[in-house]
């Protein structure tokens, strides 16, 4: 083999690694879309759905998608964050897209609607034997919360016993990460926690197994409306191949196979579009809470 022949193998060579490891066009074999979810309910479930609106998205727009399911918020906000992104894509709730959108410019493009709006509510709920019939009473006792970083699970209500004079972390018997909303509801029906936070109304998701759970996990308080979790893109991704997505799924959406895997993935019955803007009220709260979104962490 002459030298120019070697060069040529050389080269050819290193555009195949490259290919390999990270050079290949997003959106393609080597280099897929990656799609982080983070479980709200049951984690196969979410999981299930994520890949069936995976697979209509590659339909829809001839790019590759991956799919990160993670354990929590926080995980899908480093894969968004890190350097580089692990993710381009996510469906964070909304503190969790506030506090990405703070960090590294992640951007909204899509909010999800249920039962016809894309705001929904969080609440309080109590065991009905635990003696708890007001925040105030919430002190000394054992509150579980989905995830540190739940909106309607967490972050409000921290807000709420604040103002009510209570100090979650100080006041609080013990504070359980249950690792889902229906996890929590399960944890105050059995009486592993005295209380805890869902969004409205969780308690259903476990009415199959547990028909009683609206007489024995009790609602002692309603937030004020949430912005839903939705679709949000990485800063600096390509307008045209984010549009392309983006349009993708809302077409998708108004499907009979979408319109189920919505509902599979995160109870989702359609999706609207929405920017950064929409989330202002929600920065609004936390302003006159005299908090800043990196407070919560």
């Amino acid at each position: 083999m002459n030298k120019s022949s070697r060069f040529l193998v050389v080269g050819l060579i290193a555009i195949l690694l490259l290919a390999g490891c990270g050079g290949a066009k997003l959106g393609t074999e080597n280099n897929p879309i990656v799609w982080a979810f983070v479980p709200s309910g049951e984690t196969e479930k979410v999981t299930t759905g994520a890949n069936e609106l995976s697979a209509l998205l590659e339909d829809e727009t001839g790019y590759v998608f991956d799919i990160l399911v993670t354990t929590e918020n926080a995980g899908a906000i480093e894969a968004m964050c890190s350097d580089p992104p692990e993710a381009q894509m996510s469906s964070l709730n909304t503190f969790s897209y506030v506090l990405a959108n703070e960090r590294c410019g992640v951007e909204t493009e899509l909010v999800a609607s249920r039962y016809g709006s894309p705001t929904y509510n969080g609440q309080i709920i109590v065991n009905v034997d635990s003696g708890i019939s007001t925040i105030q009473d919430l002190k000394g006792k054992t509150f579980c919360r989905p995830d540190p970083l739940s909106t309607s699970g967490w972050i409000i209500p921290d807000l709420t016993m604040r103002a009510a004079g209570i100090d979650p972390q100080n006041d609080l018997a013990e504070i359980v990460d249950a690792g889902s909303h229906d996890a929590v509801v399960s944890a105050v029906y059995n009486g592993d926690c005295d209380a805890g936070a869902t969004y409205v109304d969780a308690r259903s998701t476990i009415e199959d197994d547990s028909p009683d759970v609206m007489d024995k996990v009790l609602v002692i308080g309603v937030t004020e409306d949430i912005p839903n979790d939705g679709v949000q893109f990485i800063a600096g991704m390509d307008p045209e191949m984010k549009q392309t997505i983006v349009d993708a799924l809302l077409a998708i959406s108004e499907t009979e196979e979408g319109q189920a895997a919505l509902d599979t993935a995160y109870s989702w019955a359609a999706l609207e579009k929405h920017g950064d803007d929409f989330y202002d009220p929600f920065r609004q709260v936390l302003q006159a809470a005299g908090l800043n979104i990196t407070d919560l962490q």
